[in-house]
């Protein structure tokens, strides 16, 4: 992110100020793993196995989402 220190300054808190930035960084990245697999987690627990189709089946369509109707039938 930016944060690396490219040769030792002479300020002291921009070191500080550095190695704090590291440390959040770290700590944002764990928390953001940590959401993205609980949440992994929970929407694998609710999911199902797709049916699985081949050539030939027959299946129902529903036409409730299409744009054109037919009219009349």
């Amino acid at each position: 992110m930016g944060f690396e220190l490219r040769k030792k300054g002479r300020f002291e808190g921009a070191e500080k100020f550095s190695k704090r930035m590291e440390k959040v960084q770290r700590e944002a990245k764990a928390a953001l793993t940590k959401t993205q697999e609980d949440m992994r987690r929970y929407a694998n627990r609710h999911r199902t196995e797709a049916a699985k189709y081949k050539v030939g089946d027959l299946v129902l369509l529903s036409t409730k989402d299409l744009k054109w109707q037919m009219i009349g039938r």
